[in-house]
């Protein structure tokens, strides 16, 4: 299934610069950085029970129906989906590395068979102690009606992985064996990235309604206390949670889109963290000092943003086109302008980000500013350069609209900086500003746009370039608009590929098929990489814990370990 959630307000997302890039650097340019080294260490401080926070949130949700497309934003998933959906994997840091762990949802490691036939089974053995927040236990029940949910729902973020499950045995409620038409090498992202849902509360309910405003039910140290549309979400502790208990009475989500907004809150007291991506006015003002303010950085990051291309409609529904485009573009020199000063200067050349580096390849490589290229690609796809120095073809130009999200002075400039590259090369470029809700609730999903700019962001350390890619997960009438491959790719071969990387239970033969899909993606330029940022934690003295970034799950996955500093 998907690893990828969407980030509007994220300059990088998926994975290549980052291997440029060094937490030394990073840390030379932020002056209130905590640790230098590649891993950052956690800032632990001692806390004491009771009391509350709030913390800024850059972007609110659509929905916390997580499995829908509405439940898409990756802030949705930090804010709410991880504190209250138990999964059965979490991303925990093994020898020095961010790997899945098995969950206390569960007694242990999933014991996995491949039979003579092909098929998968997957047995999974659940915590005894595990109970929802009305103290019902958690059981196999659950897990098969959140796997036929996903596996025949309409409206689904992604089926990939559920959709080969041809059966859930629920018969005994502490074990849950799921058996899989095929093997399936990310089988860990089942019941993981979108968690388990409460079937004794949810079947024969209308799931999308019950959970679209937020829901009372939880399996994690947190509960949804209140969401107030356009302002806050509030959760408080799950009584019943089985784990390690939240210190904190209550923690307050605070939505403040605005950075320069988010920053005076920070700086006001009004709000005690922020995680803000890397816009240009935060980097001056943390540069600048922020007094009782402590930060951390961490240059690994699953977010990749780049330049998305409708494939299905003009002028992107030509290869050469795509290929002139980025020919016709000098990454380097936007992502230098952006983040030079963390010591960033180089593209992202891979649609598979530094989660899954051993996948990636770096087959972008050879798409550099080059006019003349252009021209030759162009003019044999028949386009000529009209008098404004458009290029034209069959009374049409090439002309198109991006899709941005208002708000975001990052982004603003690359896309003036694109508009500006662009038209040098013969491209007419427009700027389209919208919201997050209608850029992902509607127009992506429907194909209604030409190009977009925005980010996606891995949520699990495992391959996922067929939820971007394959033909399968482009939303429409025959998959109930379920899947994110809102670009319409439609590659001849890269379907096998990408469900090879999906299948292949050997690593190295699964490294060498994703490798050739990424060389094939690059060949054919359904979209385009720019560029990896990473992760940024503030905030005040006055709290304590284990303050440390997940690259996987976000700078909250440990937020019942957070309290007020002792």
């Amino acid at each position: 299934m998907s690893k990828s959630r969407l980030r509007t307000a994220v300059p990088a997302s998926r994975r290549a610069v980052i291997a440029a890039l060094t937490a030394a650097a990073l840390v030379g340019a932020l002056a209130a950085c905590t640790s230098s080294s590649t891993r950052p260490e956690p800032s632990d401080v001692a806390v004491v029970d009771g009391g509350e926070i709030v913390i800024g949130a850059e972007q609110e949700p659509d929905c916390a129906d997580w499995i829908a497309t509405c439940g898409g934003s990756i802030w949705g998933t930090y804010v709410m989906q991880i504190p209250t959906m138990p999964s059965v994997f979490q991303t925990r840091l093994v020898d020095d590395e961010w790997q899945p762990t098995p969950s206390d949802l569960v007694t242990g490691e999933p014991e996995v068979v491949v039979g003579d036939d092909g098929t998968q089974t997957i047995t999974y053995s659940i915590n005894p102690d595990a109970v929802w927040s009305d103290g019902e236990p958690i059981t196999s029940a659950d897990f098969a009606y959140t796997a036929l949910q996903i596996r025949d729902g309409d409206d689904i973020f992604d089926k990939t992985g559920y959709d080969r499950i041809t059966a859930v045995d629920s018969s005994d409620p502490a074990t849950a064996v799921v058996t899989l038409s095929s093997a399936y090498a990310g089988w860990r992202t089942l019941f993981s990235v979108y968690g388990v849902m409460p079937s004794h509360l949810l079947e024969g309910q209308d799931r999308a309604a019950i959970m679209a405003d937020g829901y009372d039910f939880s399996g994690g140290p947190w509960k949804i206390e209140k969401w107030t549309r356009g302002t806050s979400v509030t959760l408080v502790p799950n009584e019943n949670y089985w784990g390690e208990k939240p210190h904190l009475d209550k923690v307050t989500f605070l939505f403040l889109p605005d950075t320069t907004a988010a920053f005076q809150a920070l700086k006001s007291g009004q709000v005690s963290v922020l995680a803000p991506t890397p816009q240009l006015d935060a980097l001056n003002q943390i540069e600048a000092g922020l007094p009782g303010i402590r930060s951390q950085v961490d240059p690994r990051s699953g977010n990749l943003e780049a330049i998305w291309l409708n494939n299905a409609v003009a002028p992107f529904d030509s290869v050469a086109v795509r290929q002139a485009l980025a020919y016709s573009i000098d990454r380097d020199a936007i992502v230098k302008r952006l983040f030079g000063s963390l010591g960033i200067d180089e593209a992202q050349q891979s649609f598979n980000s530094p989660m899954v580096a051993p996948f990636a390849a770096d087959d972008f490589s050879q798409y550099s500013l080059d006019l003349d290229k252009v021209d030759e690609l162009m003019q044999g796809d028949g386009w000529s350069k009209n008098g404004d120095g458009v290029w034209a073809k069959g009374g049409e130009t090439a002309t198109f609209s991006i899709k941005t999200l208002a708000g975001n002075k990052r982004r603003d400039l690359t896309v003036q900086v694109l508009q500006s590259q662009l038209a040098d090369a013969g491209f007419e470029m427009t700027i389209d500003q919208v919201t997050p809700a209608d850029l992902f609730g509607t127009i992506a999903p429907e194909g209604d746009f030409q190009a977009g700019i925005w980010a996606l962001v891995d949520t699990f350390p495992d391959p996922t370039l067929s939820s971007t890619f394959s033909s399968v997960n482009i939303p429409g009438d025959a998959n109930g608009f379920s899947g994110i491959n809102f670009y319409r790719t439609d590659i001849e071969g890269l379907d096998d590929l990408l469900a090879q990387v999906d299948t292949e239970v050997d690593q190295d033969a699964r490294v060498a098929a994703s490798q050739e899909a990424d060389a094939l993606i690059a060949e054919n330029v359904p979209s385009l990489p720019l560029d990896v940022v990473p992760n940024v934690l503030l905030w005040s003295e006055k709290v304590g814990g284990p303050l440390q970034i997940n690259p996987i799950e976000g700078p909250f996955w440990n937020l019942a370990e957070w309290g007020l500093a002792g």
